[in-house]
C-alpha cells in the first residue's frame, strides 16, 4: 500500500501482514526504489492497483483561470504516477507470464460532469465541481488501459479498468440530492461497492477479461 499519508495508510489497512509505504508516487525514482525493495524481500507483485488520485490547491477554478501547474500537478498524480505504476510492474508480470493491473477511472472519463448538479455543491463546507483537469486525466486512463491490454497481452497480463459513480464521502445535501436524482437506483455510491468489481478482475474467475472499462454507477451512464 502507497501514499503520501502512511497514518491514514495505517488506519484503513485491513490486511494483517500488509506492506505500507510512504511514498510519493509522482516521483519515478520512488518506483524504481520501491521495485529494488520488493525484489529484495522475494515479494513479488501479482495484482496492481492504480487507485491515486489528487487535487491541488486550486482544483475547483473555472477552466478560463485554471493554471497550467494545478493542471500539471493533477495529471502527474491522475494519468504519469499510473503510467509509471504501470510501467515498473508491468514489465515483471510480462517477464513471469501473468498478472493483472487494474486502473481506476471515473464516470467523468466517460461522460462529460452535468454543471447543473454543483449548483449550491459544497465538500467539506467547501463549494465544489468537476474541472477539465479531471475529466482529461480519467479519459486518459480508460485509454492507457487498452493500450497497455494489448501491449501485454501475449505475456497474459490482463490490464483492465473500473470506473466508479460517485460515491458519498461527504458531501453536502445538495449535492446528494441533485447527484441522486439523476441515477437509476437513486442514490449515490457507497465505498465498499467496488470490491466485487475488484475482487473479480483480481482473481481468476477474470482470466478471459482484458482491456475493458467495467462501469459501477447505479446507471448513470446508461441515460
Amino acid at each position: 500500500m502507497l501514499d503520501r499519508n502512511v497514518e491514514k495508510l495505517h488506519a484503513e489497512a485491513t490486511l494483517k501482514d500488509a506492506l505500507i509505504y510512504q511514498t510519493d508516487i509522482t516521483k519515478e525514482e520512488n518506483w524504481k526504489k520501491l521495485k529494488s525493495e520488493l525484489a529484495a524481500k522475494k515479494t513479488h507483485v501479482d495484482v496492481l492497483i492504480n487507485n491515486a488520485a489528487g487535487k491541488s490547491d486550486n482544483f475547483f477554478d473555472a477552466f478560463e483561470d485554471y493554471k497550467l501547474d494545478d493542471w500539471h500537478e493533477v495529471m502527474n498524480i491522475n494519468l504519469t504516477a499510473v503510467m509509471m505504476g504501470c510501467q515498473n510492474f508491468g514489465v515483471q508480470m510480462a517477464a513471469k507470464g501473468a498478472g493483472s493491473i487494474i486502473n481506476i477511472s471515473s464516470i467523468y472519463g466517460v461522460v462529460a460532469p452535468n454543471q447543473d448538479i454543483y449548483e449550491g455543491s459544497e465538500y467539506n463546507g467547501r463549494p465544489i465541481n468537476t474541472p477539465a483537469v479531471y475529466s482529461a486525466s480519467k479519459a486518459a486512463i480508460i485509454g492507457l488501459t487498452r493500450y497497455l491490454a494489448t501491449y501485454w497481452g501475449k505475456q497474459n497480463v490482463r490490464v483492465n479498468c473500473i470506473t466508479p459513480g460517485g460515491v458519498f464521502s461527504g458531501q453536502n445535501d445538495v449535492f446528494v440530492k441533485n447527484y441522486s436524482s439523476r441515477v437509476p437506483l437513486g442514490r449515490m455510491g457507497k465505498p465498499d461497492e467496488l470490491g466485487g468489481a475488484l475482487v473479480f478482475l483480481a482473481s481468476d474467475e477474470s482470466t478471459y477479461v482484458t482491456g475493458q472499462n467495467i462501469i459501477v454507477d447505479g446507471g448513470w451512464t446508461a441515460w
